[in-house]
C-alpha cells in the first residue's frame, strides 16, 4: 500500500524523527548539507550543495523500503535538470516517468501541482540541479535567443522537456556522484560538471528543434503548447489521446498541432509517438525482465508483427535479436 504524504506531512515526519534523536539534516561542510531519508520510508540521503550563488546541486543516493508518494502544491520554480542513474519517479501522467532512460529539464516560472510516487524501484540514485534564471540569462542573451522565451519565465507556467539520457549525460552524472575531490576543489569540479551537463542537455534540445532559430511562424505560446502536447504523448505511450483530443487538451487546433510537430521536431505526431514507443521498448528489452510480447503490449502495440517490423526499421534488428544480444556490438548499453 502506498503511503501518501503532503508537504506538511513530510515535514512533520522529519520533525518526529528529529524528536527521537535521529538527525536528518547534518552539515557536511559550510556549503553542503546531508538530508537523511526518514526511517519510515527507507534509508540513504541527499547531499545538497550550494556550489556558487544561484547554482545548487543535489546528490541523491536513497533506498526506499515501501512505496510512498509526495503531493506537491503549485509553486514557483527555478531552472532544473534531473538525471537518474537508477530508480524511477512516477507522476500519475502529469509528467512522464523519470528513470535511467529519460531525464527532466525544466525552465523557470510557475509549476502546477503534482504527485511524485517513489518506491516502485527501491534504489534511487542520481543528480538534481537548480539554477537561478539570473545565472542563465547572460548565456542566453545572444546565442540562446530562441530558447530564452520558453526556458526563462517568471509568473507564467514553466516549460518542461524530457530528453533521453545519453551515455555522455550518464557519465557526467556518475562523475558527480563519485567526485574524488574535497573542499574548494570539490566545488570547482562539481560546478564544472553542472555546466557540462547543462551544455549536453541544451545541445540536445536545440538539435531536437532542428536548428536555431525556432520557426518564426509559431508564436512562443504556441511553441510551449506543442511541447506540452509532446510531454502528454510521452506520458501516455500505451494509451495516447487522439490528435484531436491532444490538440484540445493543450489549446490548439489539429492543424496547428500537426504543423507544430513538423516545424519543431521534424516529424509527424504519429511518427514521434511511434519513435518514443520504440525507445521505451528498447529500454525495457535491455533490462531483460520482460518477454518481447510483454514489452510490445506495454508500449501500446497490439500486433506483435507490426511491433517487430517497426522495431527493426528503427534499430536495424528484430526485438528477438536485440534480446539475444546480437545488437550489443553496434548499440551501446548503460
Amino acid at each position: 500500500m502506498t503511503l501518501m504524504l503532503s508537504e506538511a506531512n513530510y515535514r512533520e515526519l522529519c520533525q518526529s524523527s528529529q524528536a527521537l534523536g535521529v538527525s536528518l539534516h547534518s552539515p557536511v561542510s559550510q556549503r553542503e548539507t546531508r538530508h537523511e531519508v526518514p526511517s519510515l520510508l527507507g534509508r540513504g540521503s541527499t547531499r545538497c550543495c550550494e556550489l556558487s550563488p544561484g547554482v545548487w546541486l543535489d546528490l541523491i543516493d536513497k533506498e526506499f523500503t515501501q512505496p510512498w508518494a509526495l503531493s506537491v502544491a503549485e509553486h514557483g520554480h527555478l531552472v532544473q535538470i534531473t538525471v537518474l542513474l537508477s530508480g524511477a519517479i512516477d507522476f500519475d501522467g502529469v509528467y512522464p516517468t523519470l528513470d535511467a532512460g529519460q531525464s527532466y529539464v525544466s525552465g523557470s516560472g510557475r509549476s502546477r501541482g503534482y504527485v511524485a510516487r517513489y518506491g516502485r524501484s527501491p534504489q534511487l540514485k542520481g543528480i538534481n540541479i537548480h539554477l537561478d534564471p539570473k545565472v542563465m540569462q547572460p548565456f542566453l542573451a545572444e546565442h540562446g535567443t530562441h530558447l530564452r522565451p520558453t526556458l526563462l519565465k517568471t509568473d507564467e507556467w514553466k516549460s518542461a522537456w524530457f530528453p533521453d539520457v545519453t551515455p555522455a549525460m550518464r557519465t557526467v552524472a556518475q562523475q558527480m556522484l563519485q567526485c574524488p575531490f574535497h573542499g574548494v576543489t570539490r566545488r570547482f569540479f562539481l560546478q564544472a560538471k553542472v555546466f557540462e551537463l547543462l551544455a549536453l542537455q541544451l545541445d540536445g534540445m536545440m538539435a531536437d528543434q532542428g536548428a536555431p532559430p525556432l520557426p518564426t511562424t509559431l508564436k512562443p505560446v504556441t511553441v510551449e503548447r506543442i511541447y506540452e502536447a509532446r510531454a502528454r504523448l510521452v506520458a501516455r505511450l500505451e494509451n495516447p489521446p487522439s490528435i484531436s483530443e491532444l490538440a484540445q487538451q493543450v489549446g490548439v487546433s489539429d492543424r496547428t498541432l500537426r504543423r507544430g510537430f513538423r516545424e519543431l521536431f521534424s516529424i509527424s505526431v504519429i511518427g514521434y509517438l511511434t519513435q518514443q514507443r520504440l525507445n521505451q521498448a528498447e529500454h525495457l528489452l535491455r533490462q531483460g525482465n520482460y518477454t518481447v510480447a510483454e514489452v510490445a503490449n506495454s508500449v501500446g502495440f497490439t500486433h506483435l508483427g507490426h511491433f517487430a517490423a517497426a522495431f527493426r526499421k528503427q534499430f536495424g534488428v528484430s526485438p528477438r535479436e536485440w534480446v539475444g544480444g546480437r545488437a550489443g556490438a553496434s548499440h551501446p548499453t548503460a
